[in-house]
């Protein structure tokens, strides 16, 4: 399993960025596929997004409902993450993963990227 984040970069609060993780090794339009954060100065992930095999269901953290956008492309085995409307608060590093487990005070994944610094700031 492989997985491969791009995107990141330095953005100014209001601006956007597009995430893309290329996936392979794997059998990718048969697995949920997250997006998933580590703010500095927090201990644990924060699942961002999460989304269906076939796409038709998708889920957001609170704090980015309305802002970004998961989607995936089965065909590209690649999942993407827009971002926008960007709060100083997005600042992390985000990780594409695969394979849940926990409960929503713990969450962990079994396989994770490398991860794509975002950064958020004047």
């Amino acid at each position: 399993v492989q997985l491969v984040e791009s995107g990141g970069g330095l953005v100014q609060p209001g601006g956007s960025l597009e995430l893309s993780c290329a996936a392979s090794g794997f059998t990718f339009s048969t697995y949920w596929m997250y997006w998933v954060r580590q703010v500095p100065g927090k201990k644990g992930l924060e699942r961002v997004a999460a989304i269906a095999t076939s796409g038709s269901f998708v889920e957001y953290a609170d704090s980015v409902k309305g802002r970004f956008t998961i989607s995936r492309d089965n065909v590209k085995s690649t999942l993407y993450l827009r971002l926008d409307r960007l709060k100083v608060e997005d600042t992390a590093v985000y990780y594409c993963a695969r394979d849940e487990i926990g409960d929503s005070n713990s969450r962990q994944y079994v396989y994770r990227g490398r991860g794509t610094q975002v950064t958020v700031s004047f």
